[in-house]
């Protein structure tokens, strides 16, 4: 092997429910240059300010200049798909592309489930053998058998210690999914994303990650500023949420504290987001501590994030859906309105913006069908109708239910002839312009919550203009966003979650959040400053028709697949 191109390191110092077995019968230069400016191809994954004199990023409201119009990647990439080709793949990232840095020290893996030997793969085989790799995982029972497989599996390799999260709700999981990596340059990372640590997951299943900027090593004459003086979606602020997140881990003993104190060295400044995570336990919404959990840190976070003044839809993309209730109480009243946010562009803070649509993004059995892997993907992906509370539950849902493909033919009439795969948009036989996001074949693991506005059939702008957008491990369930609120400003939560919130504000005043499609880029607005938003579906998204329910991994589903199999559970 040719290590010519390696950097070397010799001279620096050193809620998901659980996915069933496999069913018996399963045997069978992105955009061209902006002429004002453009971000270098090579820089980091997501899109920031631009660098002052001394390579640190400025906050919008402290640049002394205006900041140039630029178009800025987004922060959110797709996984790579293996089975799809290179046009769908582009701007996508593996997990090798992760973490086969040579220079990667040290690797804190939090998941639900891990494929020990897998993550290793994935490090640069010179140096796997070196990295102090620490995997956090959820399953406290001693007999557990993912517990008794991870302990065996990793006794194989002398470099990674098993961690186990502190667990105090008998009903909730370890459902994170997140890295932190140290580097032997003095510089961390953290990625938020959406996939298991299990090979299905980094391969035809639809993804997605948030990779931090390298963080450097804070100087030591420069303090953090208290956490009641920071700002949501300022770096300082996702220092404050994050730390506080690590520390759940350690209330009954120690477990994430070395990470803490790592981490507490390193300069967060040039992170634009806002932690949005869950810790198991019962939380006051009067806590001094400024840090929310659940559903109260996304309403905490939205009263910062300005929104569109024109009715735009609120899409709920998850792959799994939980016990609601048998009425829409706590979906509207605790859910949705801690969705819809407060504040409005419009500058007058007594006018809020129209109440926004909501739509819950799921696949029907006949989208499973289709995917890459057949019914082998609809394991990963879950909820129930059965039971008499869960009819009852999907007959509120139903309304609200819509396509991930969005190529039913009981639906709007879409044309999705495969001569389109290689366009960023085309016209389905309704005239309805169809933006193609690549990943209609590629069931969905990735988990997202995004305002956006659909452009007007007169507006000769295709994308949708993003309000916000949440890129999250928690699905559509109690245990992961937490209770409604008791009398007292109680809220119970079962499940430890993470994802990071962003909108275009915090790149610079006035930019615009574009979707994009097929690329993590833009379109070019010569007068704003555009942040680019992948998006993993196609648009416009198509309503359930009349005949048509969720996939249901607990039922038989004995029409063949495209591979010629049958589900069969149990």
């Amino acid at each position: 092997m040719d290590h010519s191109s390696k950097r070397t390191v010799s001279a620096i110092h050193g809620d998901e429910t659980r996915s069933p077995a496999t069913p018996a019968s399963l045997s069978h230069p992105v955009s061209p240059p902006l002429k004002k400016r453009r971000l270098a191809e090579g820089e980091p994954a997501v899109g920031l300010v631009p660098p002052a004199s001394n390579g640190k990023s400025i906050p919008p409201s402290t640049a002394s200049t205006p900041p140039l119009v630029s178009t800025l990647r987004s922060p959110f990439q797709l996984t790579k798909i293996r089975d799809l080709p290179p046009e769908m793949n582009k701007d996508a990232i593996s997990l090798k592309d992760i973490l086969g840095d040579p220079l990667i020290a040290e690797c804190w893996e939090f998941n639900y489930l891990h494929d020990i030997e897998f993550l290793m793969s994935a490090f640069d085989e010179d140096v796997r053998h070196l990295v102090k790799v620490h995997v956090v995982h959820g399953f406290w029972k001693k007999e557990d058998a993912h517990r008794l497989e991870l302990e065996e599996v990793g006794s194989r390799f002398p470099n990674v210690k098993l961690c186990n999260a502190f667990m105090p709700e008998m009903f909730g999981t370890h459902h994170t999914k997140m890295m932190v990596l140290f580097r032997h340059d003095e510089t961390a990372q953290i990625i938020i994303h959406t996939a298991n640590m299990i090979v299905r997951d980094w391969t035809n299943m639809t993804q997605a990650v948030w990779v931090s900027p390298n963080l450097s090593l804070r100087e030591t004459s420069n303090k953090d500023p208290e956490p009641a003086e920071t700002t949501i979606g300022s770096g300082a602020r996702f220092k404050v949420d994050f730390l506080n997140y690590l520390r759940a881990y350690d209330k009954r003993k120690p477990t994430c504290k070395p990470l803490i104190e790592q981490l507490m060295k390193y300069d967060f400044s040039s992170i634009r987001g806002s932690l949005i995570g869950s810790v198991p336990g019962r939380h006051k919404l009067n806590d001094p501590s400024p840090t929310r959990w659940g559903w109260a840190a996304m309403q905490q976070a939205l009263k910062a994030v300005p929104v569109s003044k024109e009715k735009s839809d609120i899409a709920i993309q998850i792959s799994s859906i939980a016990t609601l209730g048998p009425t829409d109480t706590w979906l509207k009243d605790t859910l949705f309105r801690a969705l819809r946010g407060e504040r409005s562009t419009t500058g007058n803070t007594t006018t809020l913006p129209q109440s926004p649509n909501f739509k819950v993004v799921f696949p029907t059995p006949d989208e499973i069908r289709k995917s890459l892997e057949g019914y082998v993907s609809g394991g990963s992906i879950h909820t129930k109708i059965q039971s008499s509370q869960q009819v009852k539950q999907l007959a509120y849902l139903k309304p609200i239910f819509h396509h991930w493909a969005n190529d039913s033919t009981h639906g709007v009439n879409i044309n999705s002839n495969p001569t389109h795969a290689n366009n960023s948009s085309h016209t389905g036989s309704d005239s309805t312009t169809i933006q193609e996001a690549g990943r209609k074949r590629a069931a969905p693991h990735i988990k997202t919550y995004i305002r956006f506005v659909e452009p007007s059939s007169e507006s000769t702008e295709h994308r949708p203009i993003i309000d916000w957008a949440l890129l999250t491990s928690a699905n559509l369930s109690k245990q992961a966003w937490g209770e409604a609120a008791t009398a007292a400003g109680e809220v119970r939560i079962a499940s430890y979650e993470l994802g990071v919130l962003v909108w275009p504000e915090l790149y610079q005043k006035g930019a615009v959040m574009q979707g994009s499609f097929l690329t993590d880029w833009p379109g070019e607005r010569e007068e704003k400053t555009v942040v680019a938003l992948r998006m993993p579906y196609s648009l416009p998204l198509q309503k359930y028709g009349d005949g048509e329910v969720p996939w249901v991994a607990t039922a038989n589903h004995l029409e063949p697949d495209w591979r010629g199999q049958v589900w069969r559970h149990g």
